[in-house]
């Protein structure tokens, strides 16, 4: 379940009109935090990631489907379904068992480092033409200093 200021924050970057993938961005964040500060593990940066974009969904963010194999897109459409009727809550059994999974998983996954060579290698994968124009728009919706 996100945190009560990451809902919060969610919510606001809809109401300012920022993209899915902005609000989205929230629980991303607030994943990585958890790593770091020994919540839980994640193998990989992208596991973070993943699992902040799930939280995202279940949140009732509305993100397209993950470009990805079969299972990805079924457990993306899952997550949206569950966002649509967020009160049913996860039972203690799966619950703690995902919980000591990834207790088991490494914490260095979501270091500067490691987080750094995965937007590298993210952004390696687009345009540059895709890229300034995800910054331009980034720009049309940024906060102005008063």
């Amino acid at each position: 379940m996100p945190e009560k200021e990451t809902l919060e924050r969610a919510r606001e970057d809809a109401r300012e009109g920022k993209s899915p993938s902005t609000q989205a961005g929230e629980f991303v964040r607030e994943e990585i935090h958890h790593v770091r500060e020994g919540k839980h593990g994640a193998r990989s940066p992208q596991q973070a990631i993943a699992i902040g974009l799930s939280k995202a969904r279940r949140a009732g963010v509305k993100l397209g489907p993950p470009k990805g194999s079969a299972s990805v897109r079924k457990k993306a459409a899952q997550d949206e379904k569950a966002g649509e009727h967020p009160h049913r809550r996860t039972t203690r059994t799966r619950s703690r068992a995902t919980k000591r999974a990834l207790e088991r998983e490494p914490r260095r996954s979501v270091g500067k480092a490691s987080l750094a060579k995965q937007g590298k290698r993210a952004a390696a994968k687009r345009s540059k033409q895709s890229r300034s124009k995800a910054a331009q728009r980034a720009a049309r919706t940024r906060k102005r200093r008063s």
